[in-house]
């Protein structure tokens, strides 16, 4: 995957807090005003992230994949990716949120896809369907939460 922008700085709410954001120039985070992933102390919480996300759909050298669980295993893939860039892995994960456009058809298969992903350290999940996404293309949406545990080094 390529190299995403630098984290930003990070910076101190009225109370002293320190939070880090990270950006992966997917379309809508400068237009909406929005960060991929914020870590506030050991929180770290990933906005909702699609494939149109993934930096070779960005960068144009991949077309969106039109298969749910193409669509899945590529969000994941931002998300995890900016998790990993806030100092989380998906053993830190608590929560998941999968949002697909048709969970009749897609919702086998995008649980598949978490379940390879997390199997090992299952979080708390919910699948949801929407009516649509931000672009009508899109099946699904996924957003995650973590909390980073200290590790024996």
């Amino acid at each position: 995957m390529a190299d995403a922008p630098d984290t930003d700085a990070p910076h101190a709410d009225a109370a002293g807090d320190a939070s880090r954001r990270v950006s992966t120039g997917g379309p809508w985070e400068a237009a909406y005003g929005y960060a991929r992933a914020v870590r506030r102390g050991a929180t770290v919480a990933v906005s909702g992230t699609t494939a149109s996300a993934h930096p070779d759909v960005i960068g144009g050298t991949a077309p969106l994949p039109p298969g749910a669980a193409d669509q899945a295993r590529l969000a994941f893939e931002v998300a995890l990716a900016a998790l990993a860039r806030l100092g989380a892995t998906p053993a830190d994960v608590i929560r998941t949120r999968m949002f697909v456009t048709d969970i009749a058809a897609d919702g086998e298969a995008v649980g598949r896809v978490h379940a390879a992903l997390f199997g090992a350290h299952p979080p708390a999940a919910t699948m949801v369907e929407v009516t649509r996404l931000i672009r009508p293309d899109l099946r699904v949406e996924v957003e995650i939460d973590a909390v980073v545990t200290e590790r024996a080094s």
